[in-house]
């Protein structure tokens, strides 16, 4: 079957490579090393992208388990939470113009992201082209994350097409695997020339317009 429609992963597919001078204000503010700052950081992204946390929560959790109670108030919860919606608030262009050839030829999209509600909350503000999607999947909301297969049928119903006629693209390897474990067609996303390449390979550059 033809492909109809392509679904884009949000962080590192459509936007840009996260904001390093925001990274380095959390760190900064936290007070702890690199190496610290990032364990915490991502010990309970995945509660927070599937709903079971709200971006202030998440950042009471660490700055607890961190042991940073006598140091960081309720302000400086939430100033780390602005700026962890700053850095994630960066969009790829060369990918939007993409997205909207596509539609030119016809082609359905939607965004389907792992994300907390500050941070989507943050993006909603920012950019109105997320308009120009026929559908957005957003895990917080539906409680279930990629890679469960669930997120990924709940998007095909969203765009009414079977498995084999859409196209995912993520820039993890593991959500991509999980993708093709529906039967859609996937790829994982590095550059936008390394993925002109591997639609070519694919020969999908038979039924897509190629990115520029």
């Amino acid at each position: 079957m033809a492909i109809q429609a392509v679904v884009f992963d949000y962080g590192n597919v459509l936007s840009g490579r996260p904001d390093a001078a925001a990274h380095a204000q959390m760190v900064r503010i936290t007070g702890l090393s690199e190496e610290a700052f990032e364990k915490y950081y991502w010990a309970d992204r995945h509660a927070y992208d599937e709903g079971k946390m709200t971006g202030p929560e998440v950042w009471r959790k660490l700055v607890s388990d961190a042991g940073l109670q006598d140091k960081l108030g309720e302000a400086e919860i939430e100033e780390l939470n602005r700026w962890d919606c700053r850095m994630w608030t960066v969009h790829n262009p060369a990918m939007l113009a993409w997205q909207q050839g596509l539609k030119t030829h016809g082609i359905k999209s939607a965004v389907l992201s792992n994300i907390g509600d500050s941070v989507h909350d943050s993006i909603v503000r920012e950019f109105g082209w997320l308009a120009d999607f026929d559908a957005q999947i957003w895990s917080y909301q539906l409680g279930v994350a990629k890679p469960d297969a669930e997120i990924y049928r709940h998007a095909l119903r969203l765009l009414h097409v079977e498995p084999q006629e859409a196209l995912f693209l993520d820039d993890l390897q593991v959500n991509v695997e999980a993708a093709r474990a529906v039967g859609m067609q996937s790829l994982r996303y590095f550059t936008l020339a390394q993925l002109s390449k591997d639609l070519c390979a694919a020969g999908l550059d038979r039924e897509l317009p190629l990115p520029e």
